[in-house]
């Protein structure tokens, strides 16, 4: 065992929070191959839910939510109802609770905050990664059980008195800091807008909220949002606005493209992983579209920028995090927003042989020094 600079202590390397998660994920899998009948036992309550027997009934005065209440599979997700006049609620509103349920005894309504009766909210792969106990900010400020979720979008359903930014009946969207997989949420007002007209489902509106928001914040960290000099974006002097973008036409790539056009960044080059991708793509507005399943990438992209990205955005980890490092200009900016080819893809539950191949994968995560 060894202590880093950061106070934190790590066994053969690993945070032991890490570990703890692959040993509760593993014991989830063990139970529910071999000896399913105890996973009853694995499944934890907490006093907010109603226990009752109307507590499987559908009540639209009721909040029904999905509640992981430990590491795990897919087993841990529970749909469950919740005591009467509780709602989720993000960590970032303590002043009325602690996340994930406002108390069981009431709550007054701050001025800043509104109920949303939620109607649709987003699945993103960050809410994988929760279940299996590996979302830092997660465990930080939530811990379980914890209601995931990010994306919301509703109606208003209930207004302290002084607001006058939205009234009860209002069409609203916007984003949770966890939560939202909940038919009622607290969330403050700075976190939500009204939904504009040009969107006609809320399963629309509650798509994009934190993919563009994150795609925004990796603009900002690169240097170019807010837009001009004056407003902070200082790399808009470099001549060279070149920029690179894995996973172009996914959710976070695809925003990354659009605000990049707005921000008069080129050539956008784009990189997707299958050819029925390169068309949108284009469409999203990418100047090059490099195919690295019918492509070598890192030629075709020399070969789209010979003097380097000035900006690279990368979404997969261990798999290009090297290559991306390798590709900037002088004074480039590497920003990493996934680390997708680290995890697993489209697994209920995690077996002893993926944390095993997890583990490989971080021990083998390149490590820079600029200098």
């Amino acid at each position: 065992m060894d202590k880093n600079n950061n106070q934190r202590w790590t066994i053969l390397g690993q945070d032991p929070e890490v570990l703890l998660a692959a040993l509760a994920n593993i014991l989830s899998w063990f139970v529910v191959t071999f000896c399913p009948r105890f996973l009853p036992y694995l499944l934890p309550t907490s006093p907010e839910e109603d226990q009752g027997d109307d507590a499987t009934s559908i009540d639209e005065t009721r909040t029904r939510c999905i509640s992981i209440g430990r590491p795990g599979g897919m087993e841990q997700l529970r749909l469950v109802t919740l005591k009467e006049d509780i709602c989720t609620i993000g960590y970032n509103v303590k002043h009325v609770s602690p996340a994930p349920y406002t108390p069981a005894d009431g709550f007054v309504l701050p001025e800043d905050c509104v109920v949303v009766k939620n109607l649709a909210f987003s699945v993103n792969y960050a809410d994988c990664t929760i279940r299996w106990g590996l979302y830092e900010s997660a465990k930080k400020f939530v811990g379980y059980p914890i209601v995931p979720g990010f994306d919301v979008a509703g109606t208003v359903e209930r207004v302290p008195a002084n607001n006058s930014n939205f009234s009860v009946g209002d069409r609203v969207f916007g984003c949770t800091l966890f939560g939202a997989y909940s038919n009622r949420v607290v969330i403050p007002t700075i976190q939500l807008r009204k939904i504009p007209d040009c969107i006609d489902s809320f399963s629309k509106a509650a798509s994009f909220p934190a993919v563009s928001l994150t795609a925004l914040y990796a603009l900002h960290l690169a240097g170019y949002f807010p837009g001009g000099v004056d407003e902070g974006g200082s790399r808009h002097k470099f001549k060279n606005k070149s920029i690179l973008i894995h996973s172009a036409a996914g959710g976070v790539g695809s925003f990354l493209v659009q605000m990049s056009k707005i921000l008069r960044l080129g050539p956008i080059v784009g990189v997707v992983g299958r050819s029925s991708k390169v068309d949108e793509a284009y469409r999203l507005g990418c100047d090059v579209v490099i195919d690295k399943s019918s492509e070598d990438l890192w030629s075709a992209a020399f070969k789209a920028c010979p003097g380097g990205f000035n900006t690279i955005m990368d979404a997969n980890g261990v798999s290009t995090l090297k290559e991306s490092y390798n590709a900037l200009a002088p004074s480039g900016r590497l920003i990493v927003f996934g680390f997708h080819s680290n995890l697993p893809l489209g697994q209920a539950m995690l077996n002893p042989l993926e944390w095993i191949r997890m583990a490989r994968k971080q021990a083998i995560m390149p490590k820079f020094d600029a200098m």
